[in-house]
């Protein structure tokens, strides 16, 4: 399945509370179960402002009707072409 990293910009995500955190999740959690098997969410990284979402979807269409159903903003949407890591550099 192809990997995507959504980036949504969400005004003060980096400073919500940890039952604000779980709220968020249980509300994207919920419309993942909504659409089905073919997405995934991995994990999110919050900075000030924005989160970065690590995604499995078999396309693009999936990640707009999640943020569709979850009430959370697409902004960019990259679909990740390898992963480079430390250890792509070992022979």
């Amino acid at each position: 399945m192809p990997k995507y990293v959504i980036e949504r910009e969400v005004p003060g995500v980096d400073k919500l509370n940890d039952r604000d955190r779980q709220a968020a999740a249980l509300q994207s959690i919920r419309a993942l179960k909504e659409i089905g098997t073919d997405i995934q969410w991995v994990h999110s990284y919050i900075s000030e402002n924005r989160t970065h979402c690590v995604y499995l979807a078999e396309n693009e269409d999936l990640i707009h009707e999640h943020a569709e159903k979850s009430k959370f903003p697409v902004n960019k949407i990259f679909e990740v072409a390898y992963i480079l890591e430390p250890v792509s550099g070992e022979g």
